[in-house]
């Protein structure tokens, strides 16, 4: 395995106006790292690019990237692939454009959501009856995505498709090898499952991990800090090694499985995000991953 860190870990940093995307490359590689993942690129925070600008601005990455002798080796954005008719077609559309982004960033993966919420008729009630028309779309986007060389996945993400064994069933149901999932070994309580258990399950369908840890509060303990789970426990954010998410036994288990791509820091604490990544880089590199 090797590791890297995810360019939403400096958000905090980011928000304050202290660094930007851009500066993010240099910060992970004086921490010693040697690649680095970016999410939706926004050159300037809080405004809204367009994809040429996007694509810009993904040039300009790749060059400080390789300045540095750095790797960029993954893209995460968001998506709504519960649509259809025009509305598909354009959300389709858009993704194969963040393609075209993960392209030249040099990314050979890349990360969709495909559903936010459940609705109140049809279809949107519940993820099971959603899923043949996430299925065809998220299939139309990783074809686009296998030509250019570059796979998709999704990530355990948002309280609907969130559960291991609902995104299982999702890549069963995407039924394409050039899809599967970007595993978050903390994202799992945030629906209130065993992280173990839960990575135990989807592991050999990783394209790509996340590590990211948790401190739990569950209900009735009276600390509300962080954020509400699906059943309405606490999660507050930490420095990888200092929750409650058994960070080294999913790595373990992602091992045993033939894992061997990368682990992506994703710091979500509300310390300072710089001594948070590098304590998470320190605790990481103690459980064997080393480049």
């Amino acid at each position: 395995m090797k590791l890297s860190v995810s360019s939403y870990s400096f958000q905090q940093a980011i928000k304050a106006g202290k660094m930007t995307q851009f500066d993010t490359i240099a910060a992970a590689h004086e921490m010693g790292l040697g690649a680095i993942e970016f999410i939706d690129l926004t050159p300037v925070y809080g405004e809204k690019p367009t994809l040429e600008e996007q694509k810009e601005y993904a040039v300009k990455l790749r060059a400080e990237a390789d300045r540095l002798g750095m790797d960029i080796n993954a893209y995460t954005i968001g998506a709504n692939l519960f649509c259809e008719g025009v509305a598909a077609k354009e959300e389709i559309n858009r993704l194969r454009g963040q393609l075209d982004v993960a392209a030249l960033l040099g990314a050979k993966v890349m990360r969709h959501d495909v559903c936010y919420r459940l609705g109140q008729s049809g279809n949107a009630r519940s993820f099971d009856r959603m899923l043949p028309t996430l299925a065809e779309n998220i299939r139309a986007v990783t074809i686009y995505g296998e030509k250019l060389g570059i796979r998709t996945c999704t990530e355990n993400h948002g309280y609907i498709a969130q559960d291991s064994d609902r995104v299982e069933r999702l890549v069963n149901a995407v039924a394409h090898d050039n899809y599967g999932l970007l595993v978050d070994m903390g994202n799992f309580a945030c629906v209130d499952e065993d992280s173990a258990i839960a990575v135990s399950r989807v592991a050999p369908y990783a394209f790509h991990v996340h590590a990211k840890d948790f401190i739990k509060h569950p209900f009735g303990s009276g600390v509300a800090k962080g954020f509400q789970s699906r059943g309405c426990n606490y999660l507050e954010g930490c420095a990888v090694g200092d929750g409650d998410i058994p960070v080294e036994q999913c790595i373990a288990i992602l091992r045993r499985a033939g894992y061997d791509g990368y682990v992506s820091i994703e710091y979500e604490g509300a310390g300072d995000c710089f001594e948070g990544i590098k304590k998470g880089i320190a605790t990481l590199r103690s459980f064997g991953i080393t480049e």
